[in-house]
């Protein structure tokens, strides 16, 4: 009997030299050359930051009639500038400290209300099944494309006047002027859109046959939200709340709407732009208070800048 041979035809290999987009891209993008282009941009960046800097550091004189650069000729710096920002003196009356802490009062409540609401609200868009929970998210999401600035007026009347229909009135004038109620309320309606929409397209990508043997077991939605979608959404959870915060501790816009100047409810931003409004042009003292503004971003975004990332992607892509 005869054995019949079969011939192993090869499978053809694709040549070494055969390379992939993915590849040459990957190969380009870590490339000595590409870490010299990110190192110029770094240095190109950074210098405007380190003027700055310099400026602070200089005497009024020297800073307001030269540039920051001939520091290298003259290199007169003081700490002046910084005392004075912070507990005032001959040209700025009043320190940066109350407002400082005016900042810390605004923005923590202003990050952590918005998520309270946002996350009870995702997860029901997400998992518990109601007619027309589609709609009303994309209604939520289109609220993202309203202008800010079209809402502060009718907020501000609505903070100082109530609301009424005709003799009717509906909202009571609540008298919160001076306070900080108004700045939470604002920051957390304008707050609100964009973290639904983050947080319901990273918790409706969680397994769902986790949540589904959560219902077997006779788990309730209170805590499967608890027990299960609050403990896995945290990176997104986290990433939002530190974008938010440093949102709110940067802004201006509505925080001279709602609080004005005075160092009682108003923040580092407001003071700033009181040095700019009504002592002219102090750049040693401006750029002084700026990087006093700064630290507590810069703390933040070193110490919590994994979540940058994730907070920007969260929910964008499937996989």
């Amino acid at each position: 009997m005869s054995v019949e041979a079969h011939e192993i035809i090869p499978i053809p290999q694709p040549p070494k030299d055969d390379v992939t987009i993915g590849g040459t891209a990957r190969r380009t993008l870590s490339s000595p050359w590409a870490s010299a282009v990110v190192i110029v941009i770094t240095v190109l960046w950074t210098i405007p930051t380190f003027g700055l800097l310099v400026t602070s550091l200089r005497p009024s004189g020297p800073a307001t009639n030269s540039g920051w650069w001939t520091v290298f000729t003259d290199p007169e710096l003081t700490l002046q500038n910084y005392a004075e920002v912070l507990g005032g003196g001959e040209i700025v009356s009043g320190g940066i400290l109350p407002y400082f802490f005016n900042s810390f009062a605004i923005a923590i409540p202003a990050a952590i209300f918005p998520l309270v609401i946002a996350t009870m609200c995702a997860y029901a868009l997400a998992w518990i099944p109601f007619k027309g929970a589609t709609v009303l998210f994309f209604m939520i999401f289109a609220l993202q494309i309203v202008p800010l600035q079209m809402a502060l007026l009718p907020l501000l009347q609505l903070f100082n006047l109530g609301w009424s229909i005709g003799p009717v009135p509906i909202i009571p004038d609540l008298n919160l002027g001076g306070t900080y109620i108004p700045l939470w309320v604002a920051h957390t309606m304008f707050a609100l859109p964009l973290a639904v929409f983050l947080l319901h397209n990273f918790m409706a990508q969680l397994p769902r046959d986790l949540m589904e043997a959560a219902v077997v077991d006779g788990a309730s939605h209170f805590m499967i939200f608890r027990k299960i979608v609050l403990p896995l959404s945290v990176p997104a959870i986290a990433s939002f709340a530190i974008f938010q915060f440093l949102w709110v501790w940067n802004d201006l816009l509505v925080a001279l709407t709602f609080a004005g100047g005075t160092p009682d409810v108003a923040p580092i931003t407001a003071y700033l732009a009181n040095i700019v409004g009504s002592y002219g042009a102090k750049t040693h003292l401006i750029t002084a208070g700026a990087f006093i503004a700064i630290v507590v971003p810069l703390i933040v975004f070193f110490a919590l800048q994994r979540f940058f990332v994730r907070g920007l992607l969260a929910g964008s892509v499937k996989g």
